[in-house]
């Protein structure tokens, strides 16, 4: 049996180890810079899930105040709206910030668990609309991006 040789032809033994070194910086620095936005934009998404709530009660606090002249006596485990989402895992508790007098409300959502990393923090929605954090100095907290 006749066995073919080619010349100058070199046989195939793999990956070195700087090769193998230098595609696992490369993957260590895709991943250094994948993650943390990825979670940024999760937190991002749960905010605005959590804005929708706000509003969702604001609107029901109006109601209430429709039909009984006063803010006052309004829960929010009657609106069914004591955090956000309203199923599932709480990112966000929604509660009354301060008293709440008969022309006057705040809404507070509070991060919880991995949302306390949010970097805008506790957000609150008045009978006004006056919103915290201020839209002026942290436009990314209420405006849409």
């Amino acid at each position: 049996m006749k066995q073919f040789h080619y010349r100058g032809a070199r046989s195939i033994r793999g990956f070195t180890l700087i090769e193998l070194m230098v595609v696992v910086a490369i993957i260590g620095i895709l991943v250094g810079i994948a993650v943390p936005a990825y979670q940024d934009s999760v937190r991002k998404s749960r905010r605005g899930q959590a804005k929708a709530d706000l509003a969702e009660v604001a609107q029901a606090m109006e109601r209430f105040y429709t039909v009984n002249n006063t803010y006052v006596g309004a829960n929010l485990a009657d609106i069914a709206m004591t955090q956000s989402p309203k199923v599932g895992d709480p990112r966000y508790t929604i509660s009354l910030s301060g008293a709440t007098t008969a022309s006057t409300f705040m809404l507070r959502a509070q991060p919880v668990g991995g949302q306390a990393n949010d970097k805008c923090g506790t957000l609150t929605l008045s009978n006004t609309g006056a919103k915290t954090p201020n839209a002026q100095t942290m436009p990314e907290c209420w405006n849409l991006q």
